[in-house]
């Protein structure tokens, strides 16, 4: 069983802790979330830990829970590349 430990696959990288990465990386991102009632555009941190409300609408885009957070139904989401923690 051979397995070079200098040039690991990027499945088994994402797999391993953030901190035991060969190059640290987060686990977190922003997201753009789409409102399904209004169409409007929010930028959404992937952890948020506080309830994330439509600017413009008020309606609920994403719950807390331990870790990431929750998109409700109907949000449809892409990560912001631009904006990586």
């Amino acid at each position: 069983l051979v397995i070079d430990l200098l040039n690991p696959s990027a499945e088994a990288e994402n797999k391993k802790h953030k901190l035991k990465r060969l190059v640290q990386s987060p686990n977190s991102y922003f997201m753009d979330v789409k409102c399904p009632g209004c169409f409007a555009i929010t930028t959404v941190f992937s952890h948020a830990q506080s309830v994330v409300l439509c600017g413009s609408c008020a309606s609920v885009l994403c719950q807390p829970t331990g870790g990431k957070a929750r998109l409700t139904e109907g949000s449809v989401s892409h990560h912001s590349w631009m904006t990586r923690c």
